[in-house]
């Protein structure tokens, strides 16, 4: 049944009303008039600590919040999605990422197939293949066991594993080195060759089609090198395949025996719990990675069932909507303040994006109210180097996601607390800024002149009251890493309910592969280029002119 239009529904429009006032709100003043308002707006769950107080709401907002989502029926969209209901409507698939973490004591039928017997089927053929390739067992054609591994892949079955095997680092195997291949772009495969040799390199080409075009140029590639250091009979020494065309990949040269399949309710960006981790679980060992989809698991739970003033994920959704749709908030910033994290929010930019940068509904008329924000965002302290000027004084107000954890995975000594602190200090900075009274009486103590203060104090002063959300762990663990993705996938399922889009699909990424096809064919080929613009075809007109220089 078609969703109303946000907009005309009663929680929407209280909403609408609320606003008038609310977005004139001082966050100094929301702190200053009630002094038990961080412990009211903070909520734990699966080990993470969320704190939204420094954000331009009340009690009064967050009801009216949760009154939208129960009216937009994220509840029942929620119980549908853990019961394997095809909820991707238009390739008529079900969304079962969180199938993938779930314990091999439960089942979930869907279509008359038990998917929980066949995730652990899958997943102890990671468990043998991971530790045999750790212990050593597993031995390259030349008799030496593996040192590096080269995953190839190109969006979720890249940045999901990269992205984990970075922020897992202290975990690492200590004689296997990671490495990452998506870019179709040459310079991308030649940095990462000049570094492995092949008589000890792993390659995982992972494409559930195996026909996947960045993926498979990449790995044919991989192939042609390796084979001009040793012999077909090699490859399978050498070459795995996380897929399910068993045809393509024997062709490629790989035994089907190490082929890791995976599912078609099993989207991209939500695939690091799948085979597609495999790279993870060799990094990290099995152990730790079935400890990575526990954490997970946990989060699914207080998801499912935790009531909504107290769950994490649709709060954390709901504060992300108030912004987008009553404060004007384009673009989220995600600051982790932990530098094994450096990839997470490249990682969250595909997962929102991707999911939700969506212009229509699933009835296919046109949403009436923005919807995904721009997520982008760098490691603090990096960030308080670069674009936090932006963020404190710039003319667009954009909300920051601040990540942190509490105790650090190294020994040493100074250097946490000195992190924790500009962490902290920056979170209190967008919220309470500094007045031009503030700046004045600073300018004073320093003995400026009347003149000269006053005509600093429009360029000291911070306006504040910029929102943000701090969430805390004590250590960035495995269990507390899996937490943390699925906090931000349950996240970005909640704003996909209430704008009625379809998360789960990505058709804006069709038609540049099928333009790029067509002007391959003219930049390899004897075809004039005149189907295009004139900008298109005298581009392609010059590099075909460099090549023959």
């Amino acid at each position: 049944m078609r969703q109303p239009a946000i907009t005309a529904t009663a929680s929407f429009q209280a909403l609408e009303s609320h606003a008038v006032d609310a977005k004139h709100w001082q966050m100094r003043q929301l702190f200053a008039a009630d002094p038990q308002r961080f412990p009211k707006l903070t909520v734990d769950a699966a080990g993470l600590f969320l704190d939204y107080s420094k954000n331009r709401v009340d009690a009064t907002t967050v009801g009216l919040l949760l009154d939208l989502a129960r009216e937009r029926g994220v509840e029942a969209q929620r119980d549908a999605m853990f019961a394997g209901e095809k909820i991707n409507l238009t390739e008529h698939r079900a969304v079962l990422h969180t199938a993938l973490r779930l314990p091999r004591d439960k089942a979930l039928v869907v279509d008359g197939q038990d998917v929980v017997a066949d995730v652990h089927a899958v997943l102890e053929h990671m468990r043998d293949f991971s530790d045999r390739v750790r212990s050593g067992a597993w031995l390259g054609h030349s008799g030496k066991p593996i040192t590096d591994v080269v995953n190839i892949g190109i969006g979720g079955s890249d940045l999901g594993p990269k992205m984990v095997c970075l922020a897992l680092r202290s975990y690492a195997h200590p004689r296997l080195k990671m490495h990452f291949v998506s870019n179709v772009d040459g310079h991308d495969m030649d940095a990462v060759l000049e570094q492995v040799d092949p008589a000890t390199t792993l390659f995982i080409v992972a494409s559930k089609t195996f026909v996947t075009a960045e993926t498979m140029l990449n790995a044919q590639t991989a192939r042609s090198w390796f084979l001009r250091h040793a012999k077909e009979d090699d490859l399978a020494r050498h070459f795995v395949a996380v897929s399910t065309n068993t045809e393509a990949v024997k062709a490629f040269g790989i035994d089907p025996v190490n082929m890791f399949p995976f599912w078609d309710w099993v989207g991209g960006r939500y695939s690091v719990w799948s085979s597609i981790g495999l790279a993870v679980a060799l990094s990290v060992g099995f152990g730790y990675f079935n400890d990575f989809l526990a954490g997970a698991h946990a989060m699914d739970e207080h998801f499912r069932v935790a009531p909504l003033e107290q769950n994490m994920p649709v709060l954390l959704a709901m504060v992300g909507f108030w912004n987008r749709q009553f404060l004007g908030c384009s673009s989220l910033s995600i600051a982790p303040y932990h530098q094994d994290l450096n990839r997470f929010p490249a990682y969250l930019q595909q997962l929102d994006m991707e999911s939700n940068g969506k212009r229509v509904t699933k009835g296919g008329v046109p949403v009436d109210v923005p919807t995904c924000p721009v997520v982008w965002g760098e490691c603090g302290t990096n960030a308080q180097h670069a674009y936090f000027q932006l963020l404190h004084q710039g003319s667009d107000v954009t909300p920051i996601d601040f990540i942190a954890a509490l105790r650090p995975t190294h020994d040493l000594p100074g250097h946490h607390d000195s992190l924790l602190a500009n962490c902290f200090a920056q979170s209190e900075a967008f919220m309470t800024g500094k007045t031009g009274d503030e700046v004045r009486a600073d300018l004073r103590a320093q003995g400026l002149g009347e003149v000269e203060a006053e005509a600093l104090v429009p360029h000291k002063t911070f306006p504040g009251n910029r929102p943000s959300n701090t969430i805390l762990m004590d250590q960035l663990t495995p269990p507390l890493l899996g937490a943390l993705i699925a906090l931000y996938e349950h996240k970005t399922f909640v704003q996909g309910v209430l704008w009625d889009v379809n998360s789960f699909d990505q058709w804006g990424v069709e038609l540049g592969k099928v333009l790029a096809k067509n002007i391959h064919h003219e930049l390899t080929g004897e075809i004039a280029p005149e189907r295009h613009d004139s900008s298109t075809n005298g581009l392609i007109i010059m590099a075909k002119a460099a090549q023959h220089i």
